[in-house]
């Protein structure tokens, strides 16, 4: 009796400090469209790290608009790990609170950016408006959806892919103009891009300004009821990552933080991505899977705006903004 009470009080100290039991958390603060997409890639990664190191993990997430999520993080929500749809939204981060390096974009490849999108056409089954390029979103007979640039990370996607079509070829007035007439046709702006996609198939409006990926998904979850138009030309989204140093510091996890974000980039995860319909950092990978992507004919955010996403936002979204006059002025 004696022996057995001594194995069991050695079993429990073995438990209790040698970490076999020790459970490991990460906190991914995202933006809406990913929810598919990382919980396959957290699956993927537990099953690895429990593998590697014999170790339980949980990657805990929270969805919502970018640029809302942003200032969550800025104003005291604890992410390990950030995975917004833009730089600028970590780079305000960076920016405000120093949770994380200025050049936080050089530690991973590619920007940071383990996959790209773009910005496409989502229409009901017949595109019964026969919805096709960007000029017959400024028809009066056509119901624009799509979110919020001040909230959204997505919808500031959105906006630029339609002032860029317009501002290469012919300039800033006229893609004033033609924005200006766009947003006349938008009766709601949702907060998110998710929120926005939820308007759509609830029947709100001809046509969806849409993630790529979020626009195959929508297809796929409604059993085709719903079909996707290429543009024929469109942005070049980039939704970057990063670890926020400060806190994944504080939580003992920025080993753990930038294993995770590193695997994005593995063939593993690159198939998850997709499988979900980003576009792949991986070009090889990308290359075997090119024929389920739109033809789309893509332009960088620099080719309108060379100094990125800060002159982009200070022209555009901050208060005072062009954004904000075209929605003053639509009235």
């Amino acid at each position: 009796m004696f022996q057995k009470l001594i194995f069991l009080t050695l079993l429990i100290y073995f438990v209790s400090f040698s970490g076999f039991s020790e459970t490991i958390e990460l906190l991914n603060v995202s933006y809406d469209p990913t929810r598919e997409l990382y919980k396959e890639v957290n699956k993927a990664f537990c099953e690895k790290w429990r593998k590697d190191y014999g170790k339980d993990l949980i990657i805990k997430m929270s969805h919502g608009g970018s640029g809302k999520q942003a200032r969550s993080v800025m104003e005291g929500l604890e992410a390990d790990v950030v995975t917004l749809a833009l730089a600028y939204d970590i780079d305000a981060i960076a920016k405000s609170r120093a949770l994380l390096p200025r050049d936080w974009q050089k530690q991973l490849p590619n920007n940071s950016c383990p996959y790209t999108s773009t910005i496409v056409f989502l229409v009901r089954k017949g595109n019964p408006k026969n919805i096709k390029t960007w000029e017959d979103l400024i028809r009066p007979d056509v119901q624009v959806v799509t979110p919020n640039p001040k909230t959204s990370g997505g919808a500031r996607w959105c906006y630029l892919a339609c002032w860029g079509y317009v501002y290469r070829k012919e300039g800033s007035e006229q893609a004033r103009e033609f924005v200006k007439k766009v947003y006349k046709n938008v009766p709601v702006l949702d907060t998110g891009a998710r929120g926005s996609t939820n308007t759509f198939i609830q029947g709100i409006g001809d046509v969806l300004l849409s993630w790529e990926n979020e626009a195959f998904l929508a297809i796929k979850e409604t059993q085709n009821n719903f079909e996707i138009v290429s543009p024929g030309e469109s942005i070049l989204a980039e939704p970057p990552v990063a670890v926020i140093d400060k806190y994944a510091e504080k939580h003992g996890t920025k080993d753990i933080a930038h294993k995770y974000l590193e695997f994005l980039y593995s063939d593993e995860a690159q198939n998850i991505v997709v499988k979900h319909f980003y576009r792949c950092s991986n070009s090889e990978i990308f290359n075997n899977f090119k024929n389920l992507f739109l033809p789309v004919q893509l332009f960088r955010l620099e080719e309108i705006y060379p100094g990125g996403w800060e002159e982009a936002h200070k022209i555009h979204f901050s208060d005072g903004g062009i954004f904000d006059q075209i929605m003053l002025e639509r009235k």
